[in-house]
């Protein structure tokens, strides 16, 4: 008999036991090595960002100073790999010469639909998010296929999600979902002059779809009732463009 953490462990316990304490000591160094908050310890110099700079936008890479602050990747290993994309664990030099462990999760990369009808109204699909546990509302969207192109991931999408066919489809823009942890981008595309033909959503996916009036999912998204974040850039793009495209009086 083997005694842990107060709980008493019988001998054929104790090789969980001892795995799930190392799997905490490997968790314990990782986030010891991801961050630095007071820590010089391991040699790196006192830094400071500076003071801001009042000045024009300038686009990743195009500032000399990027440079600068750039981390070298030193090594990349998979530390799990799923159905949909895998988990790296990788080491890096950052600039001031010291290592840190950066885990990155690797995606694929997807599309998202703003789909607007010829009166106006928005296509959503309503889909239940195990990882929040609740059903969303969102524009409709889906992964890459390997080697796939965005645009024609795009069209496949709308129709399998929602059975819908577009005549026109725009390209609008790119966003990183989580630049912190994760390389995932989504590209959004605008389809216009819509029609109906059938969905063939995935054998996983159970969906039910509304066509919602614009200004109704603006205002839903500038409350914060609508969270998802494809949905809501999709959606402020388009009223965007829409003001635009408005001549001012």
């Amino acid at each position: 008999m083997a005694e842990h953490d107060g709980v008493t462990a019988t001998d054929g316990d104790l090789d969980l036991s001892e795995e799930l304490d190392g799997a905490i000591d490997d968790m314990s160094e990782a986030v010891l090595a991801y961050s630095y908050d007071g820590d010089r310890s391991s040699g790196g110099k006192p830094h400071t960002s500076g003071e801001p700079t009042r000045r024009g936008l300038v686009l990743p890479e195009l500032d000399p100073r990027d440079a600068e602050i750039s981390e070298k990747v030193l090594q990349e290993d998979t530390a799990w790999r799923g159905r949909i994309f895998d988990i790296n664990r990788l080491t890096v030099e950052l600039p001031d010469g010291r290592t840190a462990t950066r885990d990155v999760l690797r995606h694929p990369g997807a599309v998202g639909i703003v789909a607007l009808t010829g009166d106006g109204r928005i296509c959503l699909v309503r889909q239940y998010r195990t990882s929040l546990g609740r059903v969303t509302v969102e524009i409709p969207a889906g992964k890459l296929d390997v080697g796939e192109d965005p645009l024609e991931c795009a069209r496949r999408e709308l129709l399998e999600e929602t059975g819908m066919k577009a005549e026109h489809m725009a390209f609008l823009s790119t966003i990183a979902t989580g630049v912190g942890f994760c390389d995932e981008l989504i590209h959004l595309y605008m389809a216009t002059n819509l029609s109906f033909a059938a969905s063939d959503p995935d054998a996983d996916e159970f969906i039910n779809v509304d066509l919602v009036p614009l200004n109704e999912l603006i205002d839903a998204v500038l409350d914060g009732r609508i969270e998802d974040a494809k949905t809501v850039v999709g959606a402020l793009i388009c009223d965007s463009v829409a003001h635009r495209l408005t001549p001012a009086e």
